[in-house]
């Protein structure tokens, strides 16, 4: 490989605009050199917004090229599963934008491969909502502050049910599969801080079965929650419950609690709070700098391309892990009952 990291982006949306390609753009050493979005227009516009040579009419053609070495994946969930084998196939590193795939039989396939190339880096974009908090939160389980973990409880709830609003690409199962809301996301945060789900049971709620596209006006059935509970066992013997929802108003509710034997832990607001057995409550707990964590993720994708360090933060293993968890949920609304994991 060249001592440059060259790459290829493939779908530019508005957190690749906003976060992967000032990101990659910001390292010595690396460069961005091609481009391929939805539209020959916004491939242009992107391009030209951020000093992109190369666009490229079509995603297998910048996959294919040998002008990157590195593939960075910007689109709909639809299509990482495709494009990631294809970048693999073609001998090129991925960062894929999350959700992993649409389920897990994609992710499987996309682990295997990678699995079956380990001198490429395979990483998913991970979910950022607890950078700050996730160290200090596992060195505080590690000492014993909560003692036996018995309960988890994960709320991110809000708005009212919009009836009039358009189908978005959340909504759309040809796009987004079974990923539901932030589920993944709060997933991929217990897989951080307590380990995986060993069974699960779910209920899930559609309110507007039907929306409008939003170019053609034509109604697509929606066949995603807008209202999802979710009660888990988890292997280390705890018990979780998610709750999720776009239809309460007023309800604000926006975190996790770990409840143990001996303490509390809770996030909540971006702040970490805490408290143990014979205190007075929860007070918040200051995060010591050097385990203050933030967003790094185009620095440790070309790190590990480097040798530098090991994808941490999202390896494909623990992409499947929550992939597994989502259709499991969905399989238990369908089906009315609980789903052992893993699938």
């Amino acid at each position: 490989m060249n001592d440059k990291i060259r790459i290829g982006i493939v779908g530019a949306g508005s957190n690749t605009k906003a976060k992967h390609i000032p990101g990659f753009q910001a390292i010595d050493g690396v460069e961005i050199v091609s481009v391929c979005n939805r539209s020959l227009a916004s491939s242009t516009k992107v391009a030209e917004e951020f000093k992109i040579h190369m666009i490229y009419p079509n995603w297998l053609e910048l996959v294919q090229a040998p002008d990157s070495d590195a593939i960075m994946i910007g689109t709909w969930p639809n299509l990482h599963h495709p494009i990631t084998m294809a970048a693999l196939d073609a001998g090129k590193h991925v960062l894929c934008e999350a959700r992993m795939a649409r389920d897990a039989a994609e992710a499987r396939q996309m682990l295997q491969a990678a699995a079956a190339k380990p001198h490429l880096v395979a990483q998913i974009v991970p979910a950022p909502f607890t950078f700050q908090v996730d160290q200090t939160v596992k060195r505080l389980i590690t000492e014993g502050y909560l003692g036996e973990i018995l309960a988890v409880e994960i709320q991110d709830k809000r708005g009212f049910l919009d009836k009039e609003a358009p189908i978005t690409w959340r909504q759309d199962f040809d796009l987004s599969g079974y990923n539901t809301m932030t589920l993944g996301i709060w997933v991929e945060t217990l897989l951080r801080w307590v380990g995986p789900a060993t069974r699960l049971s779910a209920m899930g709620k559609t309110f507007m079965k039907m929306r409008p596209d939003s170019d053609t006006g034509q109604l697509q059935a929606v066949r995603i929650p807008e209202h999802l509970d979710v009660i888990a066992e988890l292997a280390c013997g705890a018990q979780a419950h998610i709750g999720l929802s776009q239809v309460s108003g007023f309800s604000d509710s926006f975190g996790i609690t770990l409840f143990g034997s001996q303490g509390t832990l809770q996030f909540n607001d971006g702040k970490l709070f805490g408290g143990q057995v014979g205190g007075l409550g929860l007070t918040e707990i200051k995060i010591p700098p050097h385990e203050q964590g933030g967003w790094r993720v185009e620095e440790e994708f070309i790190n590990a391309i480097r040798g530098l360090e090991k994808v941490s933060y999202t390896t494909f293993e623990d992409g499947l892990k929550y992939m597994q968890f989502t259709e499991a949920v969905a399989r238990s609304i369908q089906e009315g009952r609980s789903i052992a994991l893993p699938l």
